[in-house]
């Protein structure tokens, strides 16, 4: 009798028949997340082809390519130091099919020092931290100095005579090499590049003096360039007889972190699944041998983790900042 009678009941029939609509009207955008992704996406790299940004981006777009059966294609837009390239995904639409490859300037140093096209805490979904940088200090190989000390003692000697290079002005490789020239009380001419591979070619063929670049392992190893030391918390494992900053008695911040953003408003479940490939792609064999090349050393952290880092060096570097007087140039 109670069955028959919730049948005939109209309220009860409007409330299952308006139940019905909303998850027929749910139903396409389920099914349309489950088919994510139909065609390729693209990886923005705010740097040149070629440097150190480039090639961890193309590793992790290969690894996801593989796993989530859709080509990812790595697209360079450089400039402005990463500027440019920040600002066309913040302008992306949030649908799964752009990200963006940052290291830790982006998101944590550059609005610290002049204004950008973009807010760093708004514009982006923080997917996950890749990899942290085994940074060193690389000096041309005639530079009457072989340590980071010998490096500072030539400074004071010639002020002002001495260049370092970076890949654009509010870098991490260029406010690195301020704070440390802050903290040892030189001064040492800055030269922004548009990438990692421009002053590492003019630093081979002598015209500025040093770069705080990972991108100099390779020429560091060929002889080409010498290092002065780490900027990472460790030694470097492939020069583990080179000490670091700190060890050298300079006490700045070790190394720096790539990690890969999405468009503000990007489906949580479209960023919890290239979370979870990327942590497997970098727990994979081989995996940490590969990025070492880059300089970077397996580092990874999910979303929740990866937003607590971000606000953690924001907070730091806005406080470095503000007591060395930095300013963008």
């Amino acid at each position: 009798m109670t069955e028959r009678s919730d049948r005939m009941n109209p309220s009860t029939t409007r409330r299952r028949v308006l139940a019905a609509v909303a998850a027929a009207a749910a139903a396409p955008s389920v099914f349309a997340q489950s088919r994510w992704p139909e065609r390729p996406l693209r990886l923005i790299v705010p740097y040149p082809a070629g440097g150190n940004s480039d090639a961890i981006g193309r590793w992790a777009a290969d690894r996801l390519s593989a796993s989530l059966g859709q080509q990812v294609v790595v697209e360079n837009r450089a400039g402005a130091g990463a500027t440019i390239g920040a600002q066309a995904a913040a302008r992306s639409a949030p649908d799964g099919y752009t990200l963006l490859l940052a290291p830790t300037a982006v998101m944590a140093i550059t609005h610290h020092l002049r204004k950008v096209p973009y807010d760093a805490a708004a514009d982006f979904a923080p997917i996950a931290a890749m990899t942290s940088s085994y940074g060193l200090v690389a000096a041309r190989r005639d530079l009457p100095a072989n340590t980071m000390q010998e490096f500072v003692a030539l400074a004071r000697r010639e002020p002002g005579k001495l260049s370092f290079g970076s890949a654009g002005v509010a870098t991490a490789t260029h406010l690195t090499g301020e704070i440390v020239h802050h903290k040892a009380g030189i001064s040492v001419l800055h030269v922004p590049y548009k990438g990692s591979i421009e002053s590492l070619t003019d630093l081979v063929a002598g015209r500025i003096d040093l770069i705080y670049d990972p991108v100099a392992l390779p020429q560091v190893k060929a002889g080409a360039v010498k290092a002065l030391a780490a900027t990472s918390d460790v030694r470097h494992p492939e020069l583990p007889g080179m000490p670091t900053l700190r060890e050298q008695g300079l006490d700045v911040p070790g190394g720096s972190w790539f990690g890969l953003f999405a468009p503000r408003g990007t489906p949580a479940e479209i960023v919890q699944r290239i979370a979870a490939d990327l942590e497997r792609a970098l727990a994979a064999p081989g995996a940490r041998e590969a990025v070492l090349k880059f300089g970077q050393y397996p580092d990874f952290a999910g979303p929740a983790a990866f937003v607590a880092r971000i606000r953690s060096d924001d907070a730091t570097y806005r406080e470095l900042i503000a007591q060395t007087g930095i300013k963008a140039e």
